[in-house]
């Protein structure tokens, strides 16, 4: 069995704690870039939610205008006709 020595356990200590930081900074940078993801995804859906809220209200007040357009036409065709 080999023998290990001072300089190589203080070598793999070394490289432990190399690997332990290296491991940190891939930690923080895959929460930087998740959080910016969530963030980009938040604001798409919030746009996407509110143009369909104002199409939604636009074709409700069109449905509302021509349903009492027709209503006054029909009462007038009514009217008219007795």
């Amino acid at each position: 069995m080999m023998k290990l020595t001072r300089k190589f356990l203080a070598l793999l200590a070394l490289l432990y704690l190399a690997l332990l930081c290296a491991c940190a900074e891939v930690k923080d940078a895959g929460k930087t870039i998740g959080h910016t993801t969530r963030n980009v995804a938040r604001e798409i859906g919030h746009g996407t939610r509110d143009v369909t809220r104002t199409i939604g209200h636009g074709t409700r007040d069109t449905v509302k205008a021509i349903g009492k357009g027709t209503k006054e036409a029909v009462k007038s065709v009514t009217d008219d006709g007795e």
